[in-house]
C-alpha cells in the first residue's frame, strides 16, 4: 500500500538564509539522501518552498511504502544533519497543515515498480 501526503511546515522568523542552506545541503549530498529514502521506504519525496504574506513555508510531498524506518530512528550521518536543519529552522509553535489528498494519479505499473 501506497502513502500519499503534503504537509506544510512554518519557517522560522529569520531562518531562510539557513533555509537555503539546507536544501543546498540536500541537494550537495543527494547520493547519502538517496541512501537514507531506502530505510524508510520513501518512493518519492520532495520539499516545495512558499512565502505567502510575509511567512515563509516548506510543503513536504512524499510518496511512501509502509514498514519503513522514521527518520528520527536513523544513524545515518545525513538524517542526524538533516534533523539539526529542521530544529534550527522549522516553528515548533506552528501546527503542521496535513493537505488533503483527494486523486493520486500513480500509474499501476509505477506502484508496481515502487513497492517492488
Amino acid at each position: 500500500m501506497l502513502m500519499v501526503e503534503c504537509t506544510r511546515y512554518r519557517v522560522k522568523e529569520g531562518m531562510s538564509s539557513t533555509v537555503t542552506e539546507w536544501l543546498q545541503f540536500l541537494n550537495a549530498n543527494m547520493k547519502d539522501v538517496l541512501v537514507t529514502l531506502e530505510q524508510e521506504k520513501m518512493y518519492v519525496e520532495t520539499i516545495f518552498r512558499e512565502v505567502s504574506n510575509g511567512q515563509e513555508f516548506l510543503y513536504w510531498y512524499s510518496v511512501r511504502g509502509q514498514g519503513g524506518i522514521d527518520v528520527d530512528d536513523s544513524d545515518h550521518w545525513i538524517d542526524r544533519k538533516h534533523l539539526e536543519y529542521w530544529d534550527a529552522c522549522i516553528d515548533s509553535t506552528y501546527r503542521p497543515v496535513d493537505l488533503e489528498t483527494e486523486v493520486i494519479m500513480i500509474p499501476k505499473k509505477v506502484q508496481n515498480a515502487m513497492v517492488d
